[in-house]
């Protein structure tokens, strides 16, 4: 009964707000979505490049055109606000997605923290958390980790193929 109660007031205060977090038939999108949000936005506001950066995985990885993204994006972004945790995301990824689709969303999570060029200690550790709650091993966190690292060195016009901070270590375990 105070269900009913607290959905009818809710529905007075804010009508529209269910209808901006709907993605009910794709949840595995504003879920995979929202753990993009809270990375890019672990080390501050997102800066334009992340910004960026987000859009264009989103629209390319998940096959969604420029305003279906921005809203999906909009969505997410209100509901990694008021999450309290990472379970809630990854859980419905877990129910929803295969390996491989576990795999590309960590590695997606990985592109986003490399936006800025810069992995902090607590990206590292969210991207750990993450992983491990979505059935990713530690070995192929690693290993995506590294891949992406690898990709983001040579698309930033490092003529000497330099890898990122961090990914020097690919280097020698690929050798």
């Amino acid at each position: 009964m105070l269900d009913g109660l607290r959905q009818f007031i809710a529905d007075i205060v804010s009508p529209d707000a269910d209808r901006d977090r709907a993605f009910d038939d794709t949840g595995y999108l504003l879920a995979a979505t929202a753990l993009l949000v809270h990375v890019v936005s672990l080390d501050g506001e997102p800066t334009a490049l992340e910004k960026r950066k987000l859009h264009s995985l989103i629209e390319s990885r998940f096959e969604l055109d420029p305003g279906t993204a921005d809203r999906l994006i909009a969505s997410a972004t209100r509901v990694e606000g008021d999450a309290v945790d990472l379970y809630h995301f990854t859980s419905v990824i877990m129910r929803s997605v295969n390996e491989e689709g576990r795999l590309r969303i960590v590695e997606m999570m990985w592109e986003m923290v490399y936006a800025d060029g810069d992995v902090t200690e607590f990206e590292d550790n969210v991207l750990w958390r993450a992983a491990d709650l979505l059935g990713v091993s530690s070995r192929d966190r690693i290993d995506l980790k590294h891949r992406v690292a690898e990709r983001q060195g040579n698309s930033e016009g490092k003529s000497q193929g330099k890898p990122l901070a961090g990914a020097s270590k690919a280097a020698d375990a690929t050798t």
